[in-house]
């Protein structure tokens, strides 16, 4: 394994204020892994500060992602003739809207790139970077080409924000939790498209409201680049660049929780697990030509991906889960919700359009609380036939509202006004369904990407599957209205219900179930195969496992124990 330089041990950029103890870095650089007679690591019964401060840091990141991308919709509406002198044209719209998502495609596969060779954290800094230069560009523009660069500055921030948090929080988060932990990024971000339509709806009415819209984002740009400071870098990625010392240093902070002996324990056993995942990834660079002049070239690493079997395998199911995140249809709702309510005859579109919004977060909530307990697999079985029949009810809404034929852009008034006005009140309760089995399952677990990768190529996959989800978001974006104008809003909606039925049969045949497995781990489940059997065995061992530990715990820390002392 590589030593560190003195020039590593002088870079403070791994160095947060807050990781600062007794001892001095050379000599946790040179402690020794050892590996312990019948070591076992202690399980977390409830997440520390440290552990959520962190969490709470990367996911600012995710509040950013979904401000930026909510609030347009009401700043393009708010703009005026603000820019440039004259009222947006269609053009003008289309490049503020587009340049954000190109640039997140664009950004999102470079952040495998820059965070293994600078590290997890360092991206994030880049991102927030990104979102402050962005936001003041936006709130300062006069003419319409500076607003389409403050854009694709916040683009590239999303794009890089939205793989790097969730790697990130994967990478810190002990087993037990990470499913959570993760799930915070997608808490974040659906309150953060709240907050956005909150926002909006304050300041659309002032004069120059737009520029306070786009301009608030910077404020938790600067927060998080606050926080930065106070954050430790990733200990899998300190471990594979030489630093154990400093890895083990994390790791303790990590496990505060524990008794002295059992965070020994655990800490002895996460670093040994990752020293042995990458030994087999070097066997592996022996056997391979090698490219350039060093061994963790790109593309030795690109190769190692699409070439080796368990990390094909681990490609194909994180960009499946990523593209049906985008092409079940679900961000047609997020950015035309207004316009399909509209088109139904409701008076206050943008206040109907809220009340998606606040569904998407709420449910969020139940998959922040379920994820691990009740596994990512089992989830994403159960919702997504829940989005099938809410997608099947809108079809067959649409297909009796005839004012929405092919080609019929605007209602009958007199269809809407007739006994049937029940119709668009059903069609609200369908996609409110929809968006809610959504949460729980498609706009969570696709986000647990990460952890299906080896250390060596767990960035470059995670920026891939990443760009996968903006690709499919694209194709989303420039297909929803045609089709819905061409081909009828009663096809549309049946094209999405079985995009979701041929990703429920995948799911079912190919995706394991990781809830509770280490990192190191979950590659053996995919080395040989698939390894949905062979997890779901897993996974109920670990329940058990779990649930005698909590009552061997709740007996030593209960209040029954707490009589028996007495």
């Amino acid at each position: 394994m590589a030593q560190p330089t003195d020039e590593d041990r002088r870079d403070s950029a791994d160095e947060p204020l807050m990781a600062s103890d007794n001892s001095s870095n050379d000599e946790r650089e040179d402690s020794p892994s050892i590996e312990l007679p019948g070591q076992t690591r202690a399980p977390m019964h409830k997440a520390g500060k440290v552990i959520w401060l962190l969490t709470l840091s990367a996911g600012i990141s995710g509040l950013l992602f979904g401000y930026d991308t909510g609030v347009i919709s009401s700043t393009l509406v708010s703009i005026g003739s603000d820019l440039s002198g004259h009222d947006l044209t269609t053009t003008d719209k289309s490049l503020i809207t587009a340049v954000t998502s190109l640039f997140a495609l664009l950004s999102a596969p470079l952040t495998g790139v820059f965070a293994d060779k600078y590290g997890r954290r360092s991206v994030l800094l880049l991102a927030s970077i990104l979102f402050v230069l962005g936001a003041i560009i936006q709130a300062a523009a006069g003419i319409v080409s500076i607003m389409v660069v403050g854009r694709a500055a916040v683009g590239a921030a999303v794009g890089l924000a939205s793989c790097a948090t969730p790697l990130y929080i994967t990478e810190l988060a002990p087993a037990e939790m990470r499913g959570r932990l993760v799930t915070i990024q997608s808490l974040f971000v659906t309150g953060g498209q709240v907050v956005a339509y909150l926002v909006g709806w304050t300041f659309a009415g002032q004069l120059h409201g737009w520029r306070w819209m786009v301009g608030l984002g910077a404020f938790p740009a600067m927060l998080q680049l606050f926080l930065l400071a106070f954050m430790f870098e990733s200990p899998r990625w300190l471990v594979q660049i030489g630093r154990e010392g400093r890895a083990r240093h994390v790791l303790r902070r990590i496990y505060g929780g524990l008794t002295e002996d059992e965070q020994k324990r655990t800490v002895d056993s996460v670093v040994l697990d990752i020293q042995t995942e990458i030994a087999a990834e070097a066997k592996l660079d022996d056997d391979e030509p090698q490219f350039g002049n060093t061994r963790s070239s790109f593309l030795t690493t690109a190769r190692q991906l699409f070439e080796i079997p368990g990390n094909r395998r681990a490609l194909t199911i994180a960009c499946m889960l990523q593209a049906t995140q985008q092409l079940c249809g679900f961000n047609s709702l997020m950015y035309f919700s207004a316009t399909i309510f509209s088109l139904l005859g409701f008076t206050n579109p943008i206040t109907t359009s809220l009340s998606v919004a606040l569904t998407n977060f709420i449910f969020t909530i139940a998959a922040f609380a379920f994820i691990d307990t009740l596994g990512r697999r089992r989830i994403l079985l159960f919702s997504i036939p829940i989005m099938m029949l809410a997608l099947g009810w809108c079809s067959w809404v649409f297909y009796n509202m005839k004012g929405l034929a092919p080609g019929a852009k605007q209602p009958k008034v007199s269809f809407i006004q007739d006994d049937r006005s029940r119709w668009p009140q059903s069609l609200l309760g369908a996609m409110l369904i929809y968006v809610a089995a959504y949460a729980i399952g498609l706009g969570c677990v696709p986000w647990q990407q990460s952890e299906l990768f080896p250390l060596r190529v767990r960035s470059l996959g995670s920026g891939i599957s990443t760009a996968t989800n903006w690709s499919s978001n694209f194709v989303i974006g420039i297909t929803f209205l045609p089709m819905m104008e061409f081909l009828s809003p009663s096809v549309t909606f049946a094209v999405y219900a079985f995009v979701c039925l041929l990703d429920w049969v995948a799911i079912l045949k190919i995706y394991p179930e990781t809830a509770g497995l280490e990192l190191e781990g979950i590659g053996g489940l995919l080395k040989d195969g698939w390894g949905v059997e062979k997890s779901l065995e897993g996974f109920r061992e670990r329940k058990d496992l779990q649930a005698r530990q909590a009552r061997e715990h709740s007996k030593s820390h209960g209040v029954w124990a707490l009589f028996r002392r007495r």
